[in-house]
């Protein structure tokens, strides 16, 4: 089932997710909706608040990132995964910037910067939980979605000078003053 994508200015897109029952039959359809609702929107990451659900699970996809013959690109094309109840547990390296955008902010892209390398834990489908550690682009991917579901996007990394520059854009975002390629719901409370 393909989900409408929450717009910003949405309550949903500013709470803190409520954790999950990961081994829940429930949970299994959502996984494979936010996948099927990722992809019909042409993203890389999708959050359940994203959808309208304060749930602490996102899923993501890196293989548009791919190019041929790029050692990295192997990593992108295989890093397709879902996430549950998770928790980061270090953000280490260097900052780097990097442009961002997100289905929930259609057309709005800025560069934000984060630490390369992020180290969390989440739980799979069985409820067991697993270590990781992720660089470079994968940690990026999962940083953004991991900061939708603790009810935090993009331009909230940005300067307060670039917010204000932006703000008449995310109002037309808001307020549905915006066209795109993939079904939104706007201003719900």
């Amino acid at each position: 089932m393909v989900y409408l994508i929450v717009a910003y200015g949405c309550s949903v897109l500013k709470k803190k997710a409520s954790e999950v029952d990961p081994s829940s039959n429930s949970i299994k359809q959502l996984i494979e909706d936010m996948f099927e609702t990722m992809y019909a929107a042409k993203g890389v990451g999708l959050a359940a608040p994203q959808i309208g659900l304060s749930k602490r699970v996102f899923v993501v996809d890196a293989s548009p990132f791919a190019e041929e013959g790029d050692e990295e690109s192997n990593e992108l094309k295989q890093f397709k995964r879902a996430f549950i109840n998770p928790i980061i547990i270090e953000e280490e390296g260097e900052l780097w910037s990097y442009e961002e955008g997100c289905l929930s902010i259609p057309g709005i892209h800025e560069k934000i910067s984060r630490k390369e390398i992020v180290k969390f834990r989440s739980q799979n489908t069985h409820g067991d939980w697993i270590a990781e550690e992720l660089k470079g682009l994968p940690a990026r991917i999962f940083q953004h979605e991991y900061d939708h579901i603790d009810g935090i996007l993009f331009p909230e990394r940005l300067s307060p000078l670039k917010r204000r520059m932006l703000k008449n854009r995310l109002n037309n975002v808001a307020s549905g003053k915006i066209e795109t390629a993939y079904k939104m719901k706007f201003n719900s409370k």
